[in-house]
């Protein structure tokens, strides 16, 4: 049997251990996926933290990320949204094509169920998938016009208060001119991947995966008139810390920068996307349904 991907990585969650329960299954799972993989003509290889996380370090390649960019057809993230998030990011420069396994509840980007990968990647590995691209954003932190932080995001770029200190005063502007300037616990700047997360808790509307834009939410704003706003990503958006106290930026929830009064943050749309691969047939709305347990009404 031949797959059209030679060289596939397998990569897990990075937090998961070897010791207990927890690190067991991980590693059953992650042998089980190797050995299916094999049968189907694929050489494996497994993201080096996987390996050592799982105690399979000498029965696999391990590859770091540079590595599996450079020698892989295929990245098999197999986890949940976060380890797929962090993967993402560091791949997306290779153009790495990702499947998502997730072994818990269904995510919206780790969307194959566990117990039916087998029958749901036997075709994808043969070509019979939907490719699905995923813009990343672009954000740097800039201090007396120098750049103090920089860091990619898939989902969002957040602006907010410390847990113990009061409201934030941002200035907001977009394409250069000023949009507003906000009293709030924060701001989220959300891609339409991240608008399901943290933005939608917020108040923020979901976007469609195909639409080039952004949300722009404002958490808990002062002035109850500041609602969310849709954006198109061609344009910069520039949010500067005006005043606030413990106030820090956080890229995908996954990396913080600390901020100070007149701080900009500067986010663009990048050059990256992060390449999904899907089942055929596969269906956004379907997913939203599932996860968010609409009224399905029909299939």
């Amino acid at each position: 049997m031949t797959s059209n991907f030679r060289h596939v990585a397998l990569i897990g969650k990075y937090q998961a251990s070897s010791a207990g329960s927890t690190g067991d299954s991980s590693r059953q799972a992650l042998e089980d996926i190797a050995h299916f993989l094999e049968r189907q003509g694929c050489e494996v290889a497994l993201e080096a933290e996987t390996a050592s996380n799982a105690g399979l370090t000498h029965d696999y390649p391990s590859l770091n990320v540079d590595e599996i960019g450079a020698r892989c057809d295929l990245g098999l993230v197999v986890g949940g949204d976060g380890t797929m998030l962090g993967i993402g990011r560091r791949l997306a420069r290779f153009g790495t094509p990702l499947i998502g396994i997730n072994q818990g509840r269904l995510g919206f980007i780790t969307d194959i169920p566990f117990d039916t990968y087998q029958a749901t990647l036997s075709p994808m590995l043969k070509g019979a998938y939907e490719e699905d691209l995923r813009p990343l954003m672009h954000a740097t932190v800039v201090r007396d016009e120098r750049i103090v932080f920089e860091a990619l995001a898939m989902n969002d770029v957040v602006v907010n208060r410390g847990a113990t200190s009061g409201m934030v005063e941002l200035r907001v502007e977009v394409g250069g001119r000023l949009v507003a300037n906000q009293r709030a616990d924060g701001l989220i700047i959300a891609s339409p991947t991240g608008s399901t997360a943290y933005s939608l808790s917020a108040g923020g509307p979901m976007l469609h995966p195909s639409i080039p834009g952004w949300v722009l939410v404002p958490i808990a704003p002062h002035t109850l008139s500041n609602r969310p706003i849709v954006l198109s990503d061609a344009t910069e958006v520039a949010v500067e810390v005006v005043s606030g106290r413990d106030v820090s930026a956080n890229f995908d929830m996954q990396s913080l920068a600390s901020l100070l009064h007149g701080d900009r943050i500067l986010v663009k749309r990048s050059e990256h996307c992060v390449r999904f691969l899907h089942p055929q047939g596969w269906n956004y709305f379907a997913t939203l349904r599932k996860k968010l347990r609409w009224n399905e009404g029909g299939s």
